[in-house]
């Protein structure tokens, strides 16, 4: 089994910067994708619940 890292902590920062880390959704691809270009706003509309904060704090770690 993996290594389960909370977003607060040091791990998860590590984790994302690490080769290992797998990102289901896309976002930071896609995120990736738009940096630098006309388009301003990226709208992540998921489901109550759903991750929303989480994948704000994997963006901004």
């Amino acid at each position: 089994m993996g290594i389960y890292v909370n977003p607060g902590n040091e791990n998860f920062k590590s984790a994302v910067r690490s080769e290992i880390y797998v990102d289901k959704m896309g976002l930071l691809e896609y995120t990736n994708s738009v940096i630098g270009t006309e388009q301003r706003c990226i709208c992540v509309s998921r489901p109550r619940r759903f991750g929303k904060s989480m994948a704000a704090d994997m963006l901004t770690a």
